[in-house]
């Protein structure tokens, strides 16, 4: 289902009923991402899927910000009924589901964050990251998304998902490749690491329950999320062992039960 909000064009998705879970995929990813999740709580739970900016079945043809992403997230949930839910999101969709509670806290039930990030704290560390994923994006339109894909799931970032079964990662390769040059070149201009705003110092602020979730391989955002954890005031963080940063592809059952314990916690007697 579609959307128009301004030039763009965003696809979503319901299933279920029950309390609403929005859901965030990572940069390459689309709402296919979340079959398995979908496939397995869709009897529990109302999900909806979002193709984020530059992904999947979205169209944006001029570059989005996050935090027009993030007002048009907000348009587009009111639109369709959705007032108030848990949010989650994986990479890239857990920085811009940050983002989203920033700007609209009061619709939160509670954040889920899997391997995300605030952003970068110094401008000198946001501009070279902004430098970094130009040289990203001269790439992708020089040599076309399939080269690209080539050499981003052959990044140290994802070493651990070689083991994953081949029906998995081909299903994984597939879901990149289905991406435009276009569509990925917009989105690291408008929405990268570098170009959204830093919210170390506002993590204090945010009074609602949060999780986050990192993978055991995971170095790098193991150690941003325990210092995410240090700040944010009613969080938790769980780190699955022997995976890496898609716990929900890597471990979809254990990632699942993780997320579906934290979302019932408060109604177990």
């Amino acid at each position: 289902m579609r959307v128009r909000i301004r030039d763009a064009s965003y696809w979503y998705e319901v299933y279920g009923e029950g309390e609403a879970i929005v859901l965030l995929h990572g940069f390459t990813g689309s709402t296919n991402t979340w079959n398995q999740f979908i496939e397995t709580y869709q009897h529990q739970f109302k999900i909806i899927v979002i193709d984020l900016p530059g992904h999947g079945q979205t169209l944006t043809p001029s570059i989005t910000s996050m935090e027009q992403c993030c007002h048009d997230i907000h348009v587009l949930l009111n639109e369709i009924g959705i007032q108030q839910f848990h949010l989650l999101g994986y990479s890239m969709g857990g920085r811009t589901a940050l983002s989203y509670s920033m700007f609209y806290p009061e619709q939160l039930t509670s954040l889920i964050l899997e391997s995300a990030s605030p952003g970068l704290s110094s401008e000198e560390d946001r501009n070279n990251r902004k430098a970094n994923d130009e040289n990203l994006v001269q790439k992708i339109e020089r040599e076309g998304v399939r080269a690209f894909v080539d050499f981003w799931e052959n990044i140290p970032l994802f070493q651990s998902q070689k083991a994953l079964p081949p029906k998995v990662k081909e299903a994984i390769r597939q879901e990149r490749l289905g991406q435009s040059k276009e569509g990925l070149a917009l989105s690291l201009r408008g929405m990268g690491t570098g170009s959204q705003p830093s919210w170390w110092t506002n993590l204090a602020t945010f009074q609602k329950p949060v999780l986050l979730i990192v993978g055991e391989l995971d170095d790098k955002f193991i150690r941003i999320n325990q210092k995410m954890c240090e700040y944010l005031p009613n969080s938790e963080m769980r780190i699955v062992k022997k995976v890496g940063h898609a716990i929900h592809v890597e471990e979809p059952f254990i990632f699942g039960t993780i997320v579906k314990e934290f979302i019932l916690a408060d109604k177990i007697e």
